[in-house]
């Protein structure tokens, strides 16, 4: 199950210095993974980033989804909170938690 966490739109200033002239909107879920609910055990929690491009008339999205990340959903939401304010898109998703777990957020 996912649960919608936050969502921001990238900055006009950003796009426009990256020659980008369209809207793109990011989305963050927090995930929750049932099977391991389901089974009596502590539940397991991943997250999810979805990146939608507002392009004419068409809207193009691309998504990355880790589905077991961590067992503390604190942690989490610290991890969503820094991809909110760094505007963490889907394909920088696993980098980002790489170097989170480098300077020690310990996922």
């Amino acid at each position: 199950m996912k649960i919608f966490y936050t969502s921001t739109f990238i900055k006009k200033e950003e796009l426009k210095e990256a020659g980008i002239n369209h809207p793109i909107k990011l989305e963050y879920y927090k995930v929750i993974n049932e099977d391991e609910i389901m089974k009596g055990e502590k539940a397991r929690f991943g997250i999810k980033v979805i990146k939608t491009e507002y392009i004419s008339n068409n809207a193009i999205t691309e998504e990355k989804e880790i589905t077991y990340l961590s067992n503390d959903e604190k942690k989490i939401e610290e991890i969503l909170n820094v991809f909110k304010k760094n505007e963490v898109t889907p394909i920088s998703v696993e980098d980002i938690i790489y170097d989170l777990w480098k300077k020690a957020i310990q996922i």
